[in-house]
């Protein structure tokens, strides 16, 4: 199968928006046994690599650059978070290739101060939130404090959108509770913070159909197609994408749970137009990032 044609390997110009440490402070450290859970459902590995080969692999598939995600779960779980400080040093050794978001846990007291210390002290870009890992409503006031504070510091977030894998089919989910990921609960956080730009990962199953009307109706949401491959993507989610969201919706893989290239090569089946390919898997983010200024 052939990759996107509007793709060049010698300048990689697309933008991955949601890619985790292929490294065991990930897989093995902050994810744990729900991430075990999860492999062991759909017969993955939990393999590590080196970001070295990450970033060839990248640039193979033509992807320039990737978001690094950070992750702080431990209050609801009990694993320890993928550090702020070792997303930045990350970054710092790949700059070129890596845009750092932090993570912060909702649940701990100083949830605000480490939010301020990211930007400030780690010059990260902006947050990354897994509300079922993390085991909280987003539109609960006790996070005014934190959405008010992220908004003022200029910076975008994403958020968790739909189901999730971790813990799947183990007992009670590992007591992971999956109406977090109800994107309507984000909905309250865009309207009370318009100058928050928020991001939604994944097509959101099983509310495609609320982030759709979410997206529409809130100018400062965004929405990326990672976490599935593109021919097992809602029909209906494909259609915005290529009509009245072509100019919100975003590229994105869940690295190392699905690689640049093979999702690569089923976009480019599902006959999106040059134009709309570009948005999609660059341009897009350049703007939700700030890149294109």
């Amino acid at each position: 199968m052939d990759l996107p044609t509007v793709l060049d390997a010698d300048e990689p110009r697309a933008i991955d928006m949601h890619a985790h440490q292929p490294t065991s402070e990930f897989l093995h450290d902050a994810g744990g046994q729900m991430m075990r859970d999860a492999a062991d459902r759909f017969g993955a590995d939990l393999e590590t690599d080196t970001y070295e080969n990450m970033r060839a692999e990248y640039h193979d598939a033509g992807v320039g650059r990737a978001i690094l995600l950070g992750w702080d779960a431990e209050t609801n779980t009990g694993n320890p978070p993928v550090p702020n400080d070792y997303v930045a040093d990350v970054r710092d050794e790949f700059d070129d290739f890596f845009i750092g978001f932090g993570s912060v846990d909702p649940l701990k007291d100083d949830c605000v101060e480490e939010a301020i210390r990211c930007v400030e002290d780690l010059e990260l870009s902006g947050f990354k939130f897994q509300q079922i890992a993390q085991g909280f409503d987003p539109s609960d006031p006790e996070h005014d404090e934190l959405w008010a504070t992220i908004e003022d510091l200029g910076v975008p977030v994403v958020f968790h959108g739909g189901n999730s894998t971790l813990g799947v089919c183990s007992p009670g989910g590992r007591g992971l509770k999956i109406k977090y990921g109800n994107p309507m609960l984000i909905d309250d956080v865009a309207a009370e913070y318009p100058d928050l730009q928020i991001l939604i990962a994944h097509p959101a199953y099983p509310w495609e159909k609320e982030q759709l009307a979410i997206c529409q109706q809130k100018g400062n949401v965004y929405m990326d197609l990672s976490g599935w491959m593109p021919r097992y993507i809602d029909d209906q989610v494909l259609h915005y994408a290529k009509t009245l969201l072509s100019d919100t919706v975003m590229f994105g893989t869940d690295y190392p749970m699905l690689e640049p290239k093979p999702w690569l090569e089923q976009f480019a089946e599902l006959e999106f137009d040059g134009e709309t390919q570009r948005k999609i898997l660059w341009e897009n983010a350049e703007e939700f990032l700030g890149l294109d200024e």
